[in-house]
């Protein structure tokens, strides 16, 4: 199974199958869906927040420390703190 895009991942677990084409456990499946739906629900703190996030997050797989600080300071967000510096680089 090809998975590529931030969608990808959604679809294998839609398939029950990962990357492998092995089955997905029942009880993961479970749990993965029991926590999502809880997620589904919980209430938002802003867009803008909830993409700032997903930037550090994804970016620091893809961009180096200071490229990362620049660009979201470029954009007009507060550039990486130092929680996110310890998590996603150290």
């Amino acid at each position: 199974m090809a998975i590529a895009g931030p969608d990808g991942v959604d679809a294998a677990i839609q398939a029950g199958l990962d990357l492998d084409g092995t089955p997905i456990p029942a009880e993961m499946l479970a749990l993965y869906n029991e926590v999502m739906e809880l997620e589904r629900k919980r209430a938002r703190s802003g867009v803008k927040k909830s993409m700032r996030n997903r930037i550090v997050k994804t970016g620091s797989k893809h961009l180096d420390q200071a490229t990362l600080d620049a660009r979201l300071r470029a954009a007009g967000w507060e550039g990486l703190k130092e929680k996110e510096i310890a998590f996603f680089y150290g």
